[in-house]
């Protein structure tokens, strides 16, 4: 089965664009396209894509709500949303991530990134490489909270070991460097990845991050 793209952005140049990279690929199929936030909450209802690529900046509806809307509580088997952003790192993404989006990339990707990410993202995993979250993260961290807050309750549900692992994630290292890192096996890195996730509520590796941040788990810049 082909993984059923949708292309958002208000900008009809670059949805062709998008459309030529991906139809070229025998596994995707782009199933729409949408000018604003508002037409793409349309054409998910209509079309049922895996997939949603998502501009931030757009008329009537931004891509941070309709992402909101689409990947929200109660949807009945929400479409992944990928995030477009510029190259100078759009401060919104932030909030999209929280919103629910399954990870981000550049509008300057090379063709081969665009097509990995669509497929990382249909298979439900969290955009290719948690370092360019961080790097966002630590670029915006005035959005972020001081770490004077009081740790969330939900934190304290994870084991010493998990909250380990959560940190790890959050520095944007993948399963094979955490394993590494705590001397066991990949195997048992994603037992406590998925435990991270079902403890805490949050839907991959992404929010994990983003989660580790807001909570003052993980300071920006730290190593």
């Amino acid at each position: 089965m082909a993984i059923r793209v949708l292309l958002v952005d208000d900008q009809p140049l670059l949805r062709t664009g998008f459309r030529m990279i991906l139809e070229a690929e025998q596994d995707i199929a782009v199933v729409g396209e949408a000018g604003d936030g508002l037409q793409a909450l349309d054409q998910v209802r209509a079309l049922q894509p895996d997939v949603v690529l998502m501009d931030i900046r757009m008329p009537r509806m931004d891509g941070v709500e309709a992402t909101r809307q689409i990947t929200g509580p109660g949807r009945d088997g929400p479409a992944k949303v990928l995030v477009l952003t510029t190259f100078d790192l759009d401060e919104y993404v932030v909030e999209a991530l929280k919103a629910g989006a399954s990870g981000f990339l550049l509008k300057d990707a090379p063709a081969n990134e665009l097509v990995q990410a669509i497929r990382v993202v249909a298979a439900g995993e969290a955009m290719l490489a948690p370092s360019i979250t961080r790097r966002l993260l630590d670029k915006y961290a005035t959005h972020l909270p001081s770490g004077d807050e009081p740790v969330p309750d939900t934190l304290h549900t994870l084991t010493d070991r998990e909250v380990e692992v959560l940190k790890l994630v959050a520095r944007g290292l993948s399963n094979a460097e955490i394993a590494a890192d705590l001397f066991v096996s990949e195997t048992t890195v994603k037992t406590h990845v998925g435990h991270v996730l079902t403890k805490l509520g949050l839907r991959d590796r992404v929010q994990a991050a983003v989660y580790a941040y807001e909570s003052g788990l993980v300071r920006p810049g730290a190593q």
